[in-house]
C-alpha cells in the first residue's frame, strides 16, 4: 500500500515532503542542542577511551572502576592543555598595551606621510579611526580570557560529558546488543554486517580523534619553531592557537595564520616578518594536508573539499563553533554507513575524497603527496603481513 502511494505521489509533493523532513530535522537539532552536543562529545570520547577501559578490565579491574579511571585520565590530559593555553592567553592579554602604542605610532607615521606627499592633514579622520580601534581593543581585551574559558566550558560541558561517558562505557555491550536487535532483527548475516559497521565506526572515530591530537601536537611544535626563529613575541600562544584551529578544515588554518600575521604587522618594523610567517605557515600546512593528516589520521576519514565545506558551514549555522567541529566526524560516520548499505552507496561516493589531477598541484605538493603515498603503502604492507602471520 505504501509503495503504491509512493508511486502515485507527484514529484513536487515528494520534494516537498523531503524538504519538510529536512527542515524538521534541522529545527529539532537546534532545539535539542543542549542535549545532543554533550552526548555526541561524550560518545566520541567514550569510543576513544574504550580500548583503554577494556585493557583495564582485562587486568581484573571492575568495569565501573575501569571506566572511572579512563575518564579521569582523559580529564587530566584535557585540564593540562587548558591550563597551558590559559597561561599563554593571559600573557598575550597583558601585552595589549603594546598594541595600543604601536597603533598610535603607525597612525602618526601615516599622518606625516599624508602631509609630506599629499599636502593633506587627515588628523581628524585618523584620530577618530585610532580611537575606535583602541577602544575596541580595550573593550574586548579584558573579556578575551574570560570569553575563551567560558567558551571552552560551554563546549565541554564539564559536568554532563563525563557522566554521559561513564554511562556509555559501562553499558556499551548493552547498547551494541540493542543496535543489533533493532537493525539486524535476528538475521545472522545482517548481524555480521551491522557488527562490521559498528567496528568501522569505532575505528574511524578512534583514528580521527587520536590522529588529530597527534597532528595538533606536531603542528604546535612546527609553528612554535617557525615563529621563534622569526622572532615573534608570544610565539607559543600563536602556534598552539593555530594548531588547535586545525580541527576545522580549510577555515581553521587560515584563521590561525591571520592572528600572528596581524601581530607582526602591528608590532614589528618590517614587512619581512609577516611575509616570513605567511610562507612558513604555508609550508607547514602543505605538509599537514598532504602528509601528516592522510598518514596519521587515515584516508578513511578524508572527504572531498566541497562536502567538507558544506558540513562546516552547516554545522556553524546549526550549532555554531561546536557544529563546525562535530560535523566532520559525523560526516565520516555517515560515509561508513553509506558505504555498507547498498542503496546508499552513491551518497558514500559523494562524501568520499576525489582523486585530484597532479598537474594542478605545485611541484612541492606533488613531492609531499608521493612521500605520503609511500608511507601509507608501507604501513598497509606491514599490516597485511601481520594479518597473514599472526605471530608477527
Amino acid at each position: 500500500m505504501s509503495d503504491d502511494l509512493e508511486v502515485k505521489l507527484p514529484w513536487y509533493l515528494r520534494i516537498t515532503v523531503v524538504l519538510f523532513g529536512v527542515t524538521l530535522l534541522v529545527y529539532g537539532m537546534i532545539v535539542a542542542k543542549p542535549v545532543l552536543v554533550p552526548f555526541l562529545f561524550a560518545l566520541f570520547f567514550a569510543i576513544l577511551l574504550s580500548p583503554f577501559c577494556g585493557w583495564l578490565e582485562g587486568k581484573k579491574i571492575p568495569r565501573p572502576l575501569a571506566a572511572l579511571f579512563s575518564i579521569l585520565s582523559g580529564l587530566a590530559i584535557f585540564a593540562g592543555v587548558v591550563f597551558f593555553f590559559s597561561i599563554q592567553l593571559t600573557g598575550f592579554v597583558d601585552d595589549i598595551g603594546l598594541i595600543e602604542e604601536r597603533i598610535r605610532f603607525l597612525f602618526t607615521e601615516f599622518e606625516n606621510l599624508f602631509i609630506t606627499y599629499f599636502d593633506f592633514d587627515p588628523e581628524n579622520l585618523l584620530t577618530s579611526l585610532q580611537d575606535g580601534i583602541i577602544g575596541f581593543i580595550r573593550e574586548n581585551a579584558s573579556s578575551l580570557t574570560q570569553g575563551a574559558l567560558s567558551a571552552a566550558s560551554t563546549i565541554t560541558m564539564v559536568f554532563l560529558i563525563p557522566i554521559y561517558m561513564f554511562l556509555l562505557m559501562i553499558f556499551r555491550d548493552f547498547l551494541k546488543t540493542f543496535v543489533m536487535k533493532a537493525v539486524a532483527r535476528g538475521d545472522e548475516a545482517e548481524e555480521k554486517r551491522v557488527s562490521k559497521v559498528i567496528n568501522n565506526i569505532k575505528s574511524v572515530i578512534q583514528n580521527y580523534i587520536t590522529g588529530m591530537f597527534i597532528v595538533i601536537c606536531i603542528l604546535a611544535v612546527l609553528n612554535s619553531t617557525a615563529l621563534l626563529i622569526i622572532g615573534v613575541n608570544h610565539a607559543i600562544f600563536f602556534a598552539v592557537f593555530a594548531a588547535l584551529l586545525n580541527v576545522i578544515p580549510f577555515v581553521g588554518p587560515l584563521l590561525g595564520s591571520v592572528l600572528p600575521i596581524i601581530w607582526a604587522l602591528i608590532t614589528m618594523d618590517s614587512l619581512i616578518y609577516p611575509i616570513a610567517i605567511l610562507l612558513s605557515f604555508y609550508v607547514i600546512q602543505l605538509f599537514e594536508s598532504n602528509l601528516f593528516t592522510p598518514t596519521i589520521v587515515g584516508r578513511k576519514v578524508s572527504m572531498n573539499p566541497l562536502v567538507t565545506l558544506i558540513l562546516i558551514f552547516t554545522g556553524a549555522q546549526i550549532w555554531g563553533l561546536v557544529g563546525m567541529i562535530l560535523f566532520i566526524p559525523f560526516g565520516a560516520i555517515l560515509k561508513v554507513i553509506f558505504d555498507e548499505v547498498e542503496s546508499l552507496n552513491a551518497y558514500g561516493y559523494l562524501l568520499g575524497s576525489v582523486a585530484t589531477d597532479t598537474q594542478t598541484k605545485s611541484r612541492m605538493a606533488e613531492k609531499v603527496s608521493e612521500f605520503s603515498e609511500k608511507i601509507s603503502s608501507g604501513k598497509k604492507k606491514k599490516k597485511d603481513k601481520s594479518v597473514n602471520n599472526p605471530f608477527a
